[in-house]
């Protein structure tokens, strides 16, 4: 099969950055006064998810550090709902991953899977919280403020979301998840609510990222300040979100995907796919097919948005580890994300298969998009048709010539 010709190019989105993270935070952190009401000897748990966050390691250290400094006793909580097999062994070991380690934080990781009913809400939805998380004299959040891949709403990926099912471990998570994606929309907030009263939260350490995943924004909140400014940090963050500047596309290849990348293994706002029912799929870009090609070696076999893709290697279903993939599916609900899809042996088979399956008159005039994963969009490949109709676009920008898709002798792409 004859395949188009692939031009490099850079899609410019906005870069501002900081130059010195750790010193944003300690002064985030000391002009909110989070640790103010530290008293000496206090046991504070400092959260930590299972995202891929840029310069989390760093971060969570200044957060350790600074509690020591007030006089407390810092650990590591994972607040990840069913992530990493649903086991405190499988949660350090994602931690771990990320450089987040008892070594490296000079703090002890304390997990577990117990859950405290603190409270309910009006309809009987029993309110869990993670049973170390209640026992700490302090609980400080950090995470990343980000749209969700699953659901829209003031409050998505981020303090509240963390701070509720993060905390509610399997079972909270479990809960969450049964109401459905427009369920998410009300239950974050109202548990969240319930939450702020009931546990000793003392903070939160919010992270906004830019699209070319560098922090672009520290914001240390106090516990009363949650409700009301992490909407706006989501809006900002969504304002930062990368995405494909191309549209009308035939096929997409996607080279990796993983938990570390996003929550569903490759991020829905990028793909423009939800594939969730009752969920209105995005106008933009436009995607005919999607070829995923390999899983990344952080997300630990857990393949959990797999099912978005139209087709994958042998190389990747080689690599799914299912308990771990339906760990996270059978929290969600959502099982249609962990659908296997067309197998095919071989990188150049799955691409043609796809373009097959299209009937395109002429293969060589595909509309294909090539990038590395979700995360990293700035460098990507695009076909000639594609480039013809784009080059003109004032945030993108030609990166090298033209050249074919290139493939060693098994099949790999190049």
């Amino acid at each position: 099969m004859q395949l188009p010709l692939m031009t490099p190019v850079e899609q410019n989105f906005p870069a501002t950055s900081i130059d010195d993270v750790a010193a944003s935070v300690q002064q985030q952190v000391q002009e909110a006064g989070l640790l103010a009401s530290i008293a000496k000897g206090a046991r504070i748990a400092v959260t930590a998810g299972s995202r891929g966050i840029a310069n989390i390691p760093a971060i969570m250290r200044v957060v350790v550090d600074q509690v020591k400094e007030a006089g407390g006793q810092p650990f590591i909580l994972p607040a990840m709902g069913s992530h990493g097999g649903s086991t405190p062994e499988g949660q350090r070991e994602v931690l771990a991953s990320y450089g987040i380690t008892p070594e490296s934080m000079d703090a002890p990781i304390e997990a577990s899977m117990d859950v405290v009913e603190v409270d309910q809400l009006k309809d009987g939805t029993p309110v869990l919280v993670n049973r170390l998380a209640l026992e700490a004299d302090g609980v400080i959040i950090v995470n990343r403020v980000k749209p969700h891949t699953s659901f829209r709403g003031p409050f998505e990926s981020g303090l509240m979301k963390m701070m509720t099912i993060g905390l509610g471990s399997r079972q909270g998570a479990t809960i969450a998840h049964s109401r459905g994606a427009h369920g998410l929309t009300t239950l974050i907030p109202a548990w969240g609510s319930v939450i702020l009263q009931k546990a000793p939260i003392i903070g939160g350490v919010a992270i906004i990222e830019n699209a070319y995943e560098q922090t672009t924004r520290i914001a240390a909140l106090r516990p009363e300040q949650f409700e009301s400014e992490e909407p706006r940090l989501l809006q900002e963050a969504r304002e930062n979100m990368p995405r494909l500047l191309v549209h009308n596309i035939d096929l997409l290849i996607v080279e990796q995907m993983g938990k570390d990348i996003s929550g569903t293994g490759m991020d829905t706002n990028v793909l423009g796919r939800m594939m969730l029912p009752g969920v209105k799929e995005p106008d933009e870009p436009g995607i005919s097919r999607i070829v995923t090609l390999d899983l990344t070696d952080k997300t630990h076999g857990n393949a959990n948005g797999v099912g978005i893709a139209d087709i994958v290697t042998r190389r990747l279903f080689d690599r799914i580890d299912l308990k771990a993939t339906y760990a996270n599916v059978f929290t969600t609900t959502f099982l249609n994300r962990a659908y296997i899809p067309v197998i095919m042996e071989s990188d150049r088979e799955a691409i043609e298969a796809a373009l097959e399956v299209l009937r395109l008159e002429n293969p060589a005039q595909a509309r294909i998009v090539r990038i590395k994963n979700t995360l990293e969009i700035a460098h990507i490949h695009i076909s000639e048709p594609l480039f013809n109709e784009f080059k003109d676009h004032p945030h993108l920008k030609q990166a090298g010539d033209p050249q074919p898709l290139s493939f060693s002798a098994d099949g790999s792409l190049q």
